[in-house]
């Protein structure tokens, strides 16, 4: 059983900064595929980025992140990070980190259904 604790998440402007982070524990964290994903109100829970495991660390963003946010993992302290940069009004969700024992393919990875381990969320609210 895998646990995930996310932290990070506050009140920031238009244009500002975030990290969150993601904390693990239980099972082999190197191995999982780890995901952040993200929900608005009302809304479903979207893709974010996901970040592969066994060492490879291969990336993959969802369009309206790309180029501002950055999905990195320690392996050693079992933490995932999600930088966030430029931040608008429209990345304001919950951000939930996710982790997936297999590997997932490029379509796959965007889909909260083939996740297995979910956290509790964190809210990030960015006012215009």
């Amino acid at each position: 059983q895998v646990q995930l604790v996310e932290t990070g998440g506050e009140l920031v402007q238009a244009g500002g900064s975030l990290r969150l982070s993601c904390a693990a524990s239980g099972g082999t964290f190197s191995s999982l595929l780890m995901a952040w994903f993200r929900q608005a109100p009302g809304k479903g829970r979207d893709f974010v980025s996901a970040i592969s495991g066994w060492g490879f660390g291969s990336t993959s963003y969802t369009d309206s992140v790309k180029g501002r946010f950055t999905n990195s993992r320690d392996n050693a302290e079992n933490m995932v990070y999600l930088q966030m940069n430029s931040l608008k009004p429209e990345d304001t969700a919950v951000y939930f980190c996710a982790a997936a024992v297999a590997q997932l393919g490029y379509g796959d990875r965007r889909d909260p259904g083939k996740y297995d381990y979910w956290g509790q969320g964190t809210q990030v609210t960015v006012s215009s």
